[in-house]
Formats: C-alpha cells, structure tokens, sequence
C-alpha cells in the first residue's frame, strides 16, 4: 500500500512564504512524476507544478517565478517552496505521484490528502 502525505500547510499574510512537503512510503518500487495540485472553493482542480524522473519541470503561469518544486530521491519526497503568496493562492494544496508498486505492472498515481493554505490580505 502507498501513502502520499503532505505537510507545511496553514495561514499566512500575503506576501509570505510556505513550504509544502510531500512524502511517499509503502511499497514502492520506483517513482516517476511527481507534482502539486490545488483546489479553491468552487473551483476546479488545477495543475500548480510538477517535476519529472529527469527533473525536468513545468508551472502554472499563475505560479512562474513565485514557486519553486523540487524533489529528494532518497526520501520519496517532493517539494513546494511557495513565495511572495497572494490571497489567490489560497486553495487546498495536494500531492499527486507516479509510483509503480510491481516490476510489470502500469504505474499509477496516487494523491495525497491535501493541506490548506490561506493567504491573508
């Protein structure tokens, strides 16, 4: 069974920084992309960044020269260092990775169960 769980969230002025961090454990065998969704009240869930095996990375325009995604192989772990937050940003923040749990078995993606964050004005 994998697990997929989150940490770093909660409340901040706007202008702040969080960082978000999302760990996997479990029986994994390998891990392929790796990335950070997010969800605003009645909005739908929207791609914020993600990261690559190669660590190669994309971001949503929104998010361009604020967040940075990174990711430690030897921990299962990946990233969000979230600067200069604004009250848009404020949302449910959830992980999402591409694990492959058997040697010839598809990969699948697994979620986390999300953590909020709220920027204040």
């Amino acid at each position: 069974q994998v697990q997929l769980v989150e940490s770093g969230g909660g409340l901040v002025q706007a202008g702040g920084s969080l960082r978000l961090s999302c760990a996997a454990s479990g029986r994994i065998l390998s891990i392929g992309s790796m990335g950070w969704y997010r969800q605003a009240p009645g909005k739908k869930r929207e791609l914020v960044a993600a990261i690559s095996s190669a660590d190669s990375t994309n971001y949503a325009d929104s998010v361009k020269g604020r967040f940075t995604i990174s990711k430690d192989n030897a921990k299962n772990t990946v990233y969000l260092q979230m600067n200069s937050l604004q009250p848009e940003d404020t949302a449910v923040y959830y992980c999402n990775a591409e694990i492959r749990v058997r040697m010839w078995s598809n990969p699948y993606y697994y979620w986390g169960q999300g953590t909020q964050v709220t920027v204040s004005s």
